[in-house]
């Protein structure tokens, strides 16, 4: 079970299913209810009236670091491997002096989007995983008088956008790849508004792996031309022509690896050199696009397995 809650060393926090945790939350945003509206043309003049229909629930999203968010991590995993999970928990937000002002509970969630950023050999941001889920429920009110006591001590494990490597097999040099753009896997939730209920039911539905773009150097990318060849080319037939792989995000020193997704089912769509300038001195790249069948979220080291 997911039952963390996670603390930022700012005036708000996110609680999952109750206990604690250390993960260092960057931004949490939405999650309030609406009205849908309802506008009717009436009578001969064109009149129209408007009322509100059925209410609903705005997802919430929120950006997340890699210490102490294996919680977070073993739920995304869950919802990729179709083993749906409902989570519940609360937003609370705090002024100046920690003190928190107002709490905003959320019931029966299921994640819907989980975006991970661009990878860049050149980068040296810190890199944070965006999470977005849809809650069936919310509940806010005004507090008073109780502080949040983020948890002190724990070293913030470090999440570059430098720090990946992409492997897939059969096809040599991937670890050379110099740079993945940020991709999106996401989980269709269908709203159902039943009868006298005025709270919504959630319905997981499909889910979609998207495609995988980068850039390698020329120098390295005689696996990528190779395999350009024979399967886009000379039109090799599937599944032969598609691999297995894994995309590794490292620690900063690049000897552990923090947690990997397994690619399956990968085949190559596209593969043009960049964009060539006169009188540039930038090194010449071979922009790819990758198709992926399937993704799954491993993180021996996180205890997910």
């Amino acid at each position: 079970m997911v039952d963390r809650k996670a603390f930022t060393s700012g005036h708000f926090e996110l609680a999952i299913d109750g206990a604690k945790s250390t993960s260092y939350l960057k931004s949490i945003d939405g999650g309030y209810m609406g009205h849908s509206l309802v506008d009717e043309a009436i009578g001969s003049e064109n009149k129209h009236i408007k009322h509100s229909a059925v209410a609903d629930v705005e997802p919430i999203s929120f950006e997340v670091g890699l210490s102490g968010s294996s919680s977070v991590l073993k739920w995304i995993q869950d919802s990729w491997n179709k083993n749906f999970q409902a989570r519940s928990g609360q937003i609370n937000h705090a002024n100046f002096n920690m003190e928190k002002v107002f709490e905003h509970e959320f019931s029966d969630a299921l994640i819907t989007e989980a975006t991970f950023p661009t990878l860049d050999g050149a980068s040296k941001d810190a890199a944070y995983l965006k999470v977005k889920f849809q809650p069936r429920a919310v509940v806010s009110r005004k507090v008073t008088g109780q502080k949040l006591q983020p948890i002190v001590g724990v070293k913030q494990k470090q999440w570059l956008c430098s720090a990946f490597r992409l492997n897939i097999e059969g096809v040599k040099d991937t670890e050379y790849v110099n740079k993945i753009d940020s991709f999106t896997v996401k989980q269709s939730v269908k709203k159902l508004f039943t009868g006298m209920h005025r709270d919504i039911e959630l319905a997981p539905t499909k889910i979609e792996f998207p495609n995988i773009s980068g850039t390698i150097s020329l120098d390295k990318a005689d696996g990528f031309l190779a395999w350009y060849e024979r399967y886009v080319v000379k039109g090799q037939k599937d599944p032969k022509a598609q691999r297995t792989g894994s995309l590794e995000f490292l620690s900063p020193d690049r000897k552990q690896t923090l947690f990997q997704i397994d690619l399956v089912g990968v085949g190559i769509l596209k593969l043009a050199m960049q964009q060539s300038t006169a009188n540039s001195e930038q090194i010449k790249r071979v922009k790819f696009e990758l198709y992926v069948s399937d993704m799954k979220l491993a993180a021996k080291s996180l205890g997910l397995e």
